[in-house]
């Protein structure tokens, strides 16, 4: 092998590579430059700080060895964990920052995009997605399916009710003779529901599953001032069962004005549920805006319901089972809030 041979194609890709190389200590990286301006003709003390003798030491050693020859033999003594000041800089970038303003197509954050960001930008990259976790906790973020968006669902029209709404639910947790209620239906069946679970390594579930359908309707009220729920079971959802239940909202407020929050299915609507309305005076109604769930707590009530009662059960009777399901909603104090206010 000549002195002064010509690196080959081959091996000036294989060290443009290993300086782009986010796993390259700067040590690595600096080997690398020297070589490759010593091929070029040109002097890389001015860049890598190498003396020219050095340089062609390193040179040397990777012609003879190959990458080995100029690896960084304290690699795999390097940092491991984020330093104070680097887990500072982090967070104050996960706060203020997106994806989006540091070079990602990602509008959102997520674990794999913050694991690269820290990989590229400190060589770090932890074993655990627990550490990328908690650094979202410190940031006080907390982990969240994207929402659906109804394709009829018209955020002017939601905007709108908002603005209309907001004074009126500010004055009525002003009165003290007021209940504010937000109500919804959901359907309750044997057919079993999944979530994901923490186990223990090599540990796989099994959980039965019913051969057949039965259903039960539940009709939901959040209490915005106190998170009270009153929840009911029923066989399923019409007029007339949605006026036998308002009778037992007011016999639980005998004197109170209500205002009553809830969305406009035919149910709602329905000649019965007027005519007791009426009759009753002291109820003041206000529809949710069309497709706009988000909007109700009481969609939040039937999910957290669901994930302590119900998922990943056998079910295998009904009627058992909805009456847990509505003992722990109706003895369970929930903190949610309607157009930013909420139980104190």
């Amino acid at each position: 092998m000549e002195k002064y041979q010509k690196l080959k194609q081959n091996q000036i890709k294989e060290l443009n590579k290993l300086i782009t190389d986010p796993q390259s200590s700067g040590l690595e990286i600096r080997r690398a430059q020297a070589i490759l301006l010593l091929d070029q003709g040109n002097d890389p003390g001015s860049i890598t700080g190498y003396g020219r003798r050095q340089c062609f030491n390193i040179r040397r050693a990777y012609y003879d060895k190959g990458l080995i020859g100029i690896e960084d033999k304290r690699k795999n003594n390097r940092q491991t964990l984020l330093n104070k000041k680097q887990r500072q800089e982090i967070i104050e970038i996960l706060k203020t920052k997106t994806p989006k303003d540091k070079g990602f197509q990602a509008e959102y954050w997520t674990t794999a995009v913050l694991a690269y960001f820290i990989e590229k930008r400190y060589r770090i990259k932890y074993k655990s997605k627990t550490s990328y976790y908690l650094l979202f906790k410190d940031c006080k973020f907390t982990y969240h399916k994207p929402g659906r968006v109804y394709e009829k669902h018209n955020e002017q029209e939601t905007l709108k009710w908002r603005k209309i709404n907001e004074n009126k639910v500010k004055q009525a947790c002003a009165e003290s003779d007021t209940v504010i209620l937000c109500e919804d239906e959901m359907i309750l069946s044997t057919q079993t529901t999944f979530q994901k679970i923490w186990l223990k390594a090599g540990e796989y579930p099994k959980i039965e599953v019913s051969n057949t359908k039965k259903n039960r309707s539940i009709y939901g009220f959040l209490n915005i001032k106190t998170g009270q729920e009153h929840a009911f079971k029923t066989q399923w959802q019409n007029m007339y069962i949605t006026a036998e239940v308002l009778s037992k909202i007011r016999k639980l407020y005998p004197k109170q004005k209500i205002l009553l929050f809830w969305d406009g299915p035919g149910w709602h609507r329905g000649s019965k549920v007027k005519e007791f309305l009426k009759n009753d005076g002291k109820i003041e109604v206000v529809y949710f805006p069309r497709y706009s769930p988000e909007e109700n707590p009481q969609e939040h009530i039937w999910k957290e319901g669901r994930n302590k009662v119900t998922h990943n059960r056998f079910i295998e009777d009904i009627d058992i089972a909805t009456d847990e399901f509505i003992n722990y909603l109706n003895m369970t104090p929930f903190n949610y809030s309607l157009l930013g206010f909420g139980a104190i």
